[in-house]
C-alpha cells in the first residue's frame, strides 16, 4: 500500500485526477448543454475555464512525472480559446524573475504602467485602466483589455518583422477551430454562446487570481501577496492564490503548496510585510469598486 502512495504522488496522481475531473466535466457540459439552463451552464463552464488555466500553470512549474511531450499534450487543448499554450508558458516563465515584478514592460503580468506613458493617455483610456483596478472592473472589461494588449503586442512584433509566434498562432487556429466543430457541429452548442457564456467568464475568473497578487514596492520579496481562500477557490486555482509560497518553490506541486503554507505561514508573512488577505470576500468588500491600488508604479 505504501508503495502504491509513492507511486501515485511520484507520477503526480493528483494532478491526473484534477485534468480527468476537467476535462470530463467540460465534456458532459458541453454535450447536454441543451438541456442546461444558461445560469447552469455559466458558472459551471466559467469554473472550468479557469480550472483549466490553473491546469497549464502547473505543467509550466511542476507536473514532473510525466514525459515533456505528454505534460503538453494534456494541457494544450485551448479550452479557454485566447492565448496559446506555448506563449503562456514562454511569457510567464519570464514573470517569475522576481527582481522585475511589476515592472511595466519587464513584467509580462504587470497592470502597472509607467508616469510618462500615463500622462499620454487620453482621458478615456485612464479611465478603463483605473476601472480595471477593481474588483468589478477585473472581471467585466478585465478579459477584454488583455486581449486588446495581447493583439496589439503581436501585431506590433509582425511589424517589426519578428514572426517568431506566428507558427504557434497558426496551430492554435487550427485546435480552435477544431474544438468550434465539436462544440457546435457535434454537441450543437452554438460556438458564440460558448465565448459569451463559457470562455469570456471563465477568463474573468481566472484574472480574479491575479487581481492583487502583486503590489510594488522596494524589496522584492514583499511584491507577491496571499489569498486565504476556502477550498473552493483553492481547488479552483490550484493554491496558487498563496502565491507567497508559489514564488518562494515555484516546482513545488501543487496539492504541496496547503501543508508547506501551514507550517511556513509566520515566515512567509513576514518576509512578504504581511501582504495576505483572509479571502475574496474581503476583497470584493473593500475593492468592488474601489482602486486596489492605482494603475501608475509609484517608484518608476
Amino acid at each position: 500500500m505504501q508503495s502504491l502512495k509513492l507511486k501515485f504522488f511520484r507520477f503526480d496522481g493528483p494532478t491526473w485526477l484534477v485534468a480527468v475531473a476537467l476535462y470530463g466535466a467540460w465534456g458532459l457540459l458541453v454535450w447536454f448543454n441543451a438541456v442546461l439552463p444558461w445560469w447552469v451552464i455559466m458558472p459551471v463552464g466559467a469554473y472550468l475555464i479557469a480550472w483549466h488555466f490553473s491546469l497549464q500553470h502547473e505543467a509550466i512549474h511542476s507536473f514532473r512525472g510525466v514525459p515533456v511531450w505528454l505534460r503538453f499534450a494534456v494541457v494544450f487543448p485551448p479550452l479557454g480559446l485566447w492565448f496559446p499554450y506555448p506563449l503562456y508558458r514562454k511569457s510567464h516563465s519570464t514573470h517569475h524573475r522576481d527582481i522585475n515584478l511589476t515592472v511595466p514592460g519587464v513584467d509580462t503580468e504587470s497592470y502597472y504602467v509607467l508616469q510618462a506613458d500615463w500622462e499620454r493617455m487620453g482621458r478615456l483610456k485612464r479611465g478603463l485602466l483605473m476601472f480595471n483596478q477593481t474588483m468589478a472592473g477585473r472581471l467585466l472589461i478585465g478579459p477584454l483589455l488583455r486581449l486588446w494588449i495581447l493583439v496589439t503586442k503581436e501585431t506590433r512584433r509582425v511589424l517589426q518583422g519578428d514572426y517568431g509566434h506566428l507558427p504557434h498562432w497558426a496551430v492554435h487556429g487550427v485546435a480552435v477551430g477544431f474544438l468550434f466543430w465539436f462544440i457546435s457541429g457535434v454537441c450543437h452548442f452554438p460556438w458564440w454562446q460558448y465565448c459569451l457564456l463559457v470562455a469570456y467568464p471563465g477568463l474573468s475568473l481566472g484574472l480574479l487570481r491575479a487581481f492583487t497578487e502583486h503590489r510594488a514596492a522596494e524589496d522584492s520579496q514583499e511584491r507577491t501577496a496571499s489569498v486565504e481562500s476556502n477550498v473552493l477557490f483553492g481547488m479552483l486555482y490550484l493554491y496558487n492564490n498563496l502565491h507567497v509560497a508559489h514564488h518562494l518553490k515555484p516546482a513545488m506541486p501543487w496539492y504541496e503548496i496547503p501543508r508547506f503554507y501551514r507550517e511556513n505561514k509566520a515566515s512567509l508573512l513576514a518576509s512578504n510585510g504581511e501582504f495576505v488577505y483572509s479571502g475574496y470576500g474581503i476583497l470584493a468588500r473593500r475593492y468592488l469598486l474601489v482602486p486596489v491600488f492605482s494603475p501608475v508604479h509609484p517608484t518608476l
